[in-house]
């Protein structure tokens, strides 16, 4: 059947349709592949069977998700410089490449420097740009563009799929699309100035201040598939890390980046990264602020390093009949020289035998033999060396290291005297000392101090990029152990100071990325709001005074205004009722209560025959609640959001200030619709 000429959307179904058959072909040809007599081993068998599958699972043709979303019209060839008589070029702009079984492109990759004017491009600047389209998209099927006449501002042409003049923006529609199931990519709605975030060079840290809808968290993840494309070959050896707040948000985010075929980048916590024992317990918030300061990594320098003694005695080796001495003064200047390199500690010990063994081979050369590297070796193992290193060096346990310090008041006090005072000594110290690291309740700050204790005695491996989410919410300590994890590599780091809701919050960025290790970092703010609707982020707005005084409110640029109510209710039935309401409209809501309301309205939307899911749970069509308690709502986000009364989501942090501060992120979960349901006199900095 032949494509009317006339009808510019049907010829565009027609490529669209061609795509997918193409991807098609791509996906089976790499299936069809054989792979039986190309490999020497059944190592390297492996290896590639692993990479073929992976390629497969890239090639992916995900049902409901556009292969492209846009076409770009250049009025020159790209790279002939407006050469005369160069012919323009036509680009799909999609998630990923797909080419003919010629090789030609029929989508171009997003992230493909001939991608970047679908992004950047505007009226004032057209970088070479005739035409910039945008599509529309019911399901899985185009059913509407839009022009932009970038060499020609006054024109613009709207079609939809009757070819009927549109008056809706698709970029708008896109952006306020009703969401059921975990975070999408934002590909065909990244703004200009998240454009030039996601393609930063791989070498440079940058941190994005960005209160909430301003899409930071897309941003940070939509950089890391622009590095994972730019420097393929460097991130695959050096590997790439997503770090998230908790499980529940990973699970929201998990699938952004294989949406955009990028299957490789791992996720965790900081719990994670740190899992060196069992936690078992918690601190108060006394407790873990002293954990979490900075000033505990010298603290536990100095106690690790208390472990080095000067040696008194000389080392005497015996090999055949004769014996070799060195004395305890020479001993002494090895073990000196090794303190003054300030290399790690186990690195430092493991070169003390050697150094030893050195000094032996030089009093044989000087006695007329000549031994090689194999006698060094030997010298090295021999048992009076080992004795000597393990008297002056002696191994030490970080776990081990860290539970002294908490269980011997003068332990702690020797070392960290002149660094924290009796009264923040007094608070680290457990109050009923533990036999052994096993029976140790140990608290997450104290397995952030092992992680210290870990590092400072062996190197932590190093990755290449490290994208560090909510990033508001890490202590000192915290941010030392990323830091750790990206020391030869670079970070992006996300937050909103205004959403910090620990105790030990980020005070400023500067001082945040000091403790990271990056103190060169850019710091970027986004302040265009393009998910939070205006009324909904104009009320939590109330709020920056007394939270983030001098952080710059965010501005919405909806369109669409969105639902927005404060409701006095009774009790839980009318909050249920307001549930109910939302559910009417299309897309998810969340239930946002303080955590000590969870249980009862649990119960009361369970006697109310409405099905609801937990924070991580995958939302669908016919369960789109889910409950969310206050502490776990940070990073999500709802197309409707019915808030359960604000003042006990304040009255449930240790402080007015944290509680506040809890509160704004609760607000500003909604997409398209808030309602405030409240039993007890609203907070009076809401008026």
């Amino acid at each position: 059947m032949s494509t009317p000429v006339d009808d510019p959307l049907a010829r565009e179904r027609s490529h669209l349709s061609a795509s997918r058959s193409a991807l098609r072909a791509m996906r089976e040809g790499v299936e069809a592949l054989d792979i039986s007599d190309v490999t020497a081993n059944w190592v390297n068998a492996e290896a590639l069977a692993h990479q073929i599958e992976e390629r497969i699972k890239a090639l992916a043709d995900l049902s409901g998700t556009p292969l492209f979303f846009g076409r770009l019209d250049y009025l020159h060839a790209p790279g002939a410089e407006e050469a005369e008589g160069a012919e323009g070029e036509r680009f799909y702009i999609g998630r990923r490449h797909v080419h003919d079984h010629d090789g030609d492109p029929m989508v171009i990759d997003w992230r493909a420097p001939v991608s970047q004017p679908f992004y950047r491009a505007s009226k004032k600047d057209p970088m070479d740009i005739a035409l910039r389209r945008r599509f529309g998209y019911t399901g899985g099927d185009l059913t509407a563009y839009e022009d932009e006449h970038l060499s020609d501002p006054a024109a613009v042409t709207l079609s939809g799929s009757a070819g009927e003049a549109r008056t809706s923006k698709l970029l708008q529609q896109e952006i306020e699309r009703p969401r059921v199931g975990p975070m999408r990519d934002i590909v065909a709605t990244i703004q200009p100035e998240q454009d030039e975030i996601v393609r930063s060079g791989l070498s440079g840290t940058v941190c994005v201040q960005g209160g909430p809808g301003t899409g930071k968290t897309a941003v940070g993840l939509h950089r890391v598939a622009y590095l994972l494309y730019a420097h393929r070959e460097r991130l695959a050896r050096t590997g790439t890390l997503v770090i998230g707040p908790n499980r529940s948000f990973l699970h929201y985010i998990e699938q952004v980046l294989p949406a955009l075929g990028e299957l490789a980048v791992q996720q965790a916590t900081v719990d994670d990264l740190v899992a060196h024992v069992e936690i078992k317990g918690t601190d108060d918030a006394t407790a873990a602020v002293v954990k979490g300061d900075a000033r505990l990594a010298r603290v536990l320098r100095r106690a690790l390093y208390s472990h080095v003694t000067m040696p008194t005695e000389p080392v005497v080796v015996v090999r055949g009949s004769r014996r070799w001495r060195v004395p305890a003064y020479e001993l002494e200047e090895l073990v000196r020289e090794l303190l003054d390199r300030d290399i790690r500690y186990g690195a430092a010990r493991e070169a003390l035998p050697q150094r030893i063994a050195h000094a032996v081979l030089v009093q044989m050369e000087r006695s007329g033999e000549a031994p090689d590297d194999r006698v060094q070796d030997a010298v090295a193992r021999n048992s009076a060396v080992k004795a000597a290193v393990k008297a002056v060096w002696p191994a030490v346990d970080p776990a081990k290291l860290v539970l002294r310090l908490l269980s011997d008041a003068e332990f702690l006090a020797v070392h960290a005297q002149g660094i924290l005072d009796a009264d923040e000594q007094k608070a680290i110290l457990w109050a009923k000392p533990a036999r052994s690291v096993k029976s140790a309740k140990w608290s997450a700050a104290d397995a952030v101090l092992i992680d210290e204790a870990t590092d400072l005695i062996q190197r932590t491996h190093s990755l290449g990029h490290v994208v560090l989410d909510e990033a508001q919410d890490l202590s000192p300590m915290q941010y030392r152990a990323v830091g750790r994890r990206c020391t030869t590599g670079s970070a992006t780091v996300l937050g909103d100071l205004a959403q910090g809701t620990t105790p030990w919050a980020t005070r400023s960025w500067p001082e945040a990325l000091a403790h990271l290790g990056k103190q060169d970092a850019l710091v970027e703010e986004l302040t265009a709001g393009f998910r939070v609707p205006t009324d909904v982020i104009t009320y939590a707005s109330r709020l920056l005074p007394h939270i983030a005084p001098g952080l710059t409110p965010v501005v919405s640029i909806r369109e669409n205004p969105g639902h927005f109510e404060v409701r006095p209710v009774s009790g839980g039935k009318d909050v249920v009722e307001a549930c109910r309401e939302s559910l009417r409209h299309e897309g998810s809501t969340g239930l946002i209560a303080a955590d000590a309301r969870v249980p009862e309205l649990a119960e009361a939307l369970t006697e109310a025959g409405i099905p609801y899911l937990g924070p991580g749970e995958e939302t669908t069509q016919d369960t789109r609640l889910t409950l969310v308690p206050a502490s776990l709502a940070k990073g999500l986000e709802y197309d409707y959001v019915v808030l359960d009364d604000p003042r006990a989501v304040v009255d449930g942090e240790p402080d007015e200030r944290t509680g506040l501060r809890r509160l704004y992120v609760a607000l500003t979960r909604a997409v398209s619709g808030l309602t405030v349901t409240h039993t007890a006199p609203l907070p009076p900095q809401l008026a």
